[in-house]
């Protein structure tokens, strides 16, 4: 099976090859959109600035080459929020693969922004999370959340409600980083890749 994790200007790819790594699994880092699109699966993962990070993939054409997609994808944080419609992070459009929009925290009753740390993910639902109990602690770190909609699949609260974990066809998306949530996080990746 060939796994790849798409390539663009957006930070730790290098922690998801080393979780990949303690399951048992190897991955390729490209841009190639033919090596993409020959993939049995896609892991979109990423960390940094919404507007910056769509400029890349549309330079690329990447943008049009994710949403056209058909193996089962993994968006990881940025990588979920880029798959949502809209980011409020700099007025960014986005790939519109997700209806949700993507909104700042506000900060209001003192939570600090960004959230950094450990929390729970609850209301979970498709295979992505089967064998993860409900309330499992996953690790976040963003400043930004999308909001709870149709295709929501996992919630955390963090001040409001929102959506840890989003699903639409063959495209999932979490907003937590798996590759850092010990062994709920194995599994989640373990789960996608058995999807």
């Amino acid at each position: 099976m060939k796994l790849v994790i798409i390539k663009y200007n957006a930070g730790n790819i290098q922690s998801v090859l080393y979780a990949l790594e303690r399951i048992g699994r190897d991955a390729v880092v490209t841009d190639d959109p033919a090596e993409i699109v020959a993939a049995d699966k896609v892991i979109f993962p990423g960390v940094g600035e919404a507007s910056t990070a769509m400029g890349y993939l549309r330079e690329r054409g990447l943008d049009g080459l994710i949403r056209g997609l058909r193996q089962p994808v993994l968006g990881i944080c940025l990588g979920m929020q880029l798959m949502c419609s809209y980011s409020e992070e700099n007025d960014t459009t986005c790939l519109g693969i997700f209806g949700e929009r993507v909104q700042q925290f506000s900060g209001d009753g003192g939570l600090k922004v960004p959230q950094i740390g450990w929390n729970n993910i609850y209301d979970l639902r498709t295979p992505l999370f089967e064998g993860v109990a409900e309330k499992s602690y996953c690790y976040f770190v963003h400043g930004y959340y999308a909001a709870l909609g149709e295709q929501t699949i996992g919630k955390t609260e963090y001040g409001p409600a929102y959506s840890s974990a989003l699903h639409r066809d063959n495209f999932y998306g979490v907003q937590f980083h798996p590759e850092k949530s010990a062994q709920a996080g194995e599994r989640i990746l373990s789960n996608f890749i058995d999807l």
